[in-house]
């Protein structure tokens, strides 16, 4: 899903032998490379005053880029932060009346910076976001499976063959979810608190198959994203990742980090 605020003028960065233009729109916070490349298509970018054709290079050091007729410009500095979301809060910039947007948490985020997949209004924990288009697209892409950890209370006490349909996976309207890590840590009077490993993304996806088993989720509580961890961030705040996170990061998405995405320092928000 594109970035839901329009990009402010930035200043430009340097590429030396030209970047495909599809993935300089996804930098500058115009969607993913698909609806950047649909962008194009549709004859609304120009280089150096003419239509662009999809699959071209351009320099924005060197050339002129515009959509819509006006300058496309990128961040000269990539951020990538993880935000402890706490419940009533939507992962949008674009809220109905009455709703409260996750980017409230996040006054002084740069126009351009994107979450890394959702969490719906009743979902807490990470969070992260990124200026770096292809890390969104990679990290939220099944093919990568990068694992996502939740804390999982759900009403009453489900039965070892139950959760074993949990880790062998489970018929929901929009197909199998895919095998999934699943132990209990916590059996209560009512409830039982379970730790689910997945790699999909679906839409409420834990809240479906625990559901789907006869245990529906009374708390939901994302702890991990790969190996980012709500570490030293309380409720409704966030940090930028280290750089020693943000190298982790690129390791699964399989990107190389440039000298500049890889000088991330822990800075409280």
């Amino acid at each position: 899903m594109a970035h839901d605020r329009a990009p402010e003028a930035r200043q430009l960065t340097t590429s030396p032998h030209g970047e495909r233009l599809q993935k300089l729109l996804a930098r500058a916070g115009f969607g993913s490379r698909r609806s950047c490349e649909a962008l194009i298509s549709d004859g609304r970018v120009t280089v150096d005053g003419r239509v662009a054709t999809l699959g071209e290079r351009a320099d924005p050091a060197t050339q002129r880029i515009e959509l819509d007729g006006q300058p496309v410009t990128l961040p000269t500095d990539d951020l990538t932060i993880v935000l402890n979301k706490p419940t009533g809060y939507v992962v949008s910039a674009s809220v109905e009346a009455g709703q409260h947007s996750v980017f409230e948490l996040l006054p002084d985020a740069p126009a351009n910076l994107r979450y890394v997949g959702r969490l719906d209004s009743d979902t807490e924990g990470v969070l992260l976001f990124t200026t770096i288009g292809e890390l969104v697209h990679r990290l939220t892409h099944p093919r990568y499976e990068v694992d996502k950890v939740y804390e999982t209370t759900v009403e009453g006490h489900p039965t070892p063959a139950l959760l074993e349909r949990l880790r062998t996976g489970v018929a929901l309207e929009d197909g199998w979810t895919s095998p999934a890590q699943v132990t209990v840590t916590e059996t209560r009077s009512s409830d039982t608190v379970l730790k689910l490993i997945i790699h999909e993304g679906r839409k409420r996806q834990i809240r479906r198959m625990c559901k789907a088993v006869g245990h529906p989720v009374r708390r939901l509580r994302r702890t991990a994203f790969g190996p980012i961890t709500l570490r030293g961030v309380a409720p409704g705040e966030s940090r930028e990742l280290t750089a020693e996170e943000l190298a982790e990061l690129y390791e699964l998405a399989l990107l190389d980090p440039t000298p500049s995405r890889a000088t991330g320092a822990e800075r409280p928000r």
